[in-house]
């Protein structure tokens, strides 16, 4: 049987299918993993750049592109016939010899593109000081550094970004802007997804396909080829640093992951749940901002994990839900919270730190006596979590490798909460996300202006800021639109969204947002009829769509009117401007702003 590994467009290119045709490919694919008659061959590519690549005809019209090595396929995509024959043509494959990873090289494309780097005769080239030596000891192809030796600017490097793997891009990317071969190295070991000690095989695609998650998925019978094809993205294809962070064998400290929107922070906590069931020795909390989130969340996991048995050590909560339950199992009823005798939701959580202080055994269920409630603590959000908090859920689990592992943005925090790991017994190692997979860089570029990419107090030690976040493609320019009055902007929004659904994007894929619940609702009364979430900003908190619109976004209503006192105000401004930056960047592909008289202030000119 072949060894078969599929890349990540080909599910997406297979889901755009007619039904029939998308069976047929189906079948095509299971009887060619398990190779019975009627399995689709392997045909080679005339003229091609890489004798290992071929094509794999799997529908009327549809052919795969697949390289091979012996008995190891990767699918790399699903075309029709003409644009598979030239997309197999024009592409080679290597492994990078410092990663040991895939690289997939649009090498037709270089070729075109050389002259024009030739062309400035006696320009100093920009790479001319560097040796080969140190240019190959960053994992540069050799074959490819006599072109790289003729750039002779940083617009060079950005107009070879599309046409490079990201491993060779990066490093010559920071050398371009500057940087120190120490730095570039630093970049391109980002990028490393396992840690393998040994040398790198050259000529071993099967150990580099491993060694590339974000780009192979291996499918060893039908069911594994099934959830490779039918699951969501980002249940199967991890980034190379999400992949690290979330499936490291073990950590002996508290780890604190934070990154921008869009970076892969909650896909991150999921992984980790799912590994430390999986592979932990306890159950496993995962803690997040509220209880509609904790549900959202529950939901994903049970796509995400198959596993019935690894599915329940796993539960899903807010932290002030295990300070009621906690409260509620000690007392054998559930806490009032309003009425005589009613405890606030801080003075609950300081009860039942108390509680878990003296014995925890008997305070939750399945929980021998004197132990900790959970082995494994995973905390989502971690930005919003309170002091009172963040020492509950420090005393949830014993101090052991693996026991709290948390993901979060200061920049996001819609709360006035301030606090560092440290402050509150966590001495965290601290990782950080920088690429924004879900944002493309024209709304990036808007959100970092709204919300300003300076310091964040908060989570970490010192302050935090945006230095270095980027987005990986590029897209629409967010709109900003004024509207004469009020039922003009909501007569608007029902236009642009009607809009939207008449391109077929599915409704569950857009999301209307507003700063208060009555603007939500007068929103929601304008789009009677049609399926979509209308919502606060911070109901938004935690999701994403492909489209969103944000209603109401003026002067008087974001930020609402802040209190007097110098500090109050200006904590209320920030946290003002950080929810309508939590809800601009809930957007995957576009981004539509309105308003009606002024715009808001924070609106970027």
């Amino acid at each position: 049987m072949p060894r078969l590994a599929i890349g990540p467009g080909f599910p997406r290119e297979l889901s755009a299918l007619a039904t029939p045709v998308r069976r047929d490919a189906v079948v095509a694919l299971r009887r060619f993993l398990l190779n019975v008659a009627g399995a689709p061959h392997p045909e080679r590519v005339r003229g091609a750049r890489d004798p290992r690549v071929a094509t794999l005809r799997l529908a009327e019209g549809r052919r795969g592109v697949v390289v091979r090595q012996r008995d190891v396929y990767w699918l790399r995509t699903l075309l029709p016939d003409p644009e598979a024959w030239s997309y197999a043509r024009r592409h080679r494959y290597g492994i990078n010899p410092v990663l040991g990873v895939v690289e997939e090289w649009d090498e037709e494309a270089l070729r075109r593109v050389e002259p024009a780097l030739r062309r400035p005769v006696g320009s100093p080239r920009l790479f001319a000081a560097i040796c080969d030596g140190d240019l190959l000891a960053l994992g540069l192809d050799a074959r490819a550094l006599p072109l790289f030796r003729l750039i002779t600017t940083e617009a060079d490097v950005a107009a070879l970004e599309p046409l490079l793997p990201p491993t060779q891009h990066l490093p010559l990317a920071v050398l371009a802007g500057g940087g120190t071969l120490a730095e570039a190295w630093r970049e391109l070991d980002a990028w490393r997804a396992v840690d393998e000690p040994g040398p790198v095989d050259p000529d071993d695609l099967y150990a580099a396909l491993r060694r590339t998650p974000d780009q192979a998925a291996f499918a060893a019978d039908q069911a594994s080829l099934g959830r490779v094809l039918d699951a969501p993205e980002w249940c199967t294809f991890l980034h190379p640093t999400q992949h690290r962070l979330a499936r490291a064998a073990r950590y002996d400290h508290p780890v604190l992951v934070v990154g921008g929107a869009g970076t892969g922070k909650t896909v991150v906590a999921l992984h980790r749940a799912a590994y430390l069931a999986a592979h932990g020795s306890g159950p496993v909390l995962l803690v997040t901002f509220s209880q509609s989130l904790a549900e959202e969340l529950s939901v994903r996991l049970d796509t995400l994990v198959e596993d019935e048995i690894v599915r329940k050590r796993i539960e899903v909560d807010n932290a002030e839900r295990l300070a009621l339950r906690i409260v509620a199992r000690a007392e054998g009823r559930r806490p009032a919270l309003v009425g005589p005798g009613a405890r606030t939701l801080a003075q609950l959580t300081d009860e039942a730190l108390r509680l878990l202080s003296l014995s925890t055994g008997d305070l939750l269920d399945d929980v021998e006596p004197g132990h900790k409630p959970y082995r494994h603590v995973v905390v989502d959000e971690a930005q919003d979590v309170s002091p009172a908090q963040w020492r509950l859920l420090r005393a949830a689990a014993p101090r052991a490798p693996d026991d709290l592992f948390a993901v979060g943005d200061p920049h996001q925090r819609v709360t006035d909460t301030r606090v560092t790991l440290g402050a509150v017994g966590i001495p965290a190692e601290q990782h950080t996300l920088e690429v924004s997979y879900r944002l493309p860089q024209e709304l990036l570029s808007f959100v970092i202006r709204l919300r300003g990419g300076g310091p964040a107090p908060g989570l970490a030690e010192g302050v935090t800021d945006m230095h270095g976040y980027r987005a990986t493609r590029h897209g629409e320019r967010p709109l900003v639109r004024a509207y004469e009055s009020a039922g003009a902007e909501l007569a608007g929004l029902r236009t642009t969204v009607e809009s939207w659904l008449a391109d077929g994007v599915p409704p569950g894929e857009i999301a209307v947002g507003a700063r208060t619940a009555r603007l939500a609702g007068q929103a929601r009364q304008a789009l009677t009829g049609l399926e979509v979430r209308a919502a606060t900003f911070r109901q938004l908190k935690g999701l994403e769509f492909e489209r969103v619109a944000l209603v109401g976004v003026a002067e008087g209503v974001v930020p609402e009117p802040p209190p007097d006192e110098p500090g109050a105000r200006a904590r209320a401004l920030q946290r003002e401007r950080s929810i309508l930056f939590v809800a601009c960047t809930r957007a995957r592909a576009m981004l539509h702003i309105s308003y009606y008289g002024r715009g808001s202030p924070f609106l970027p000119l």
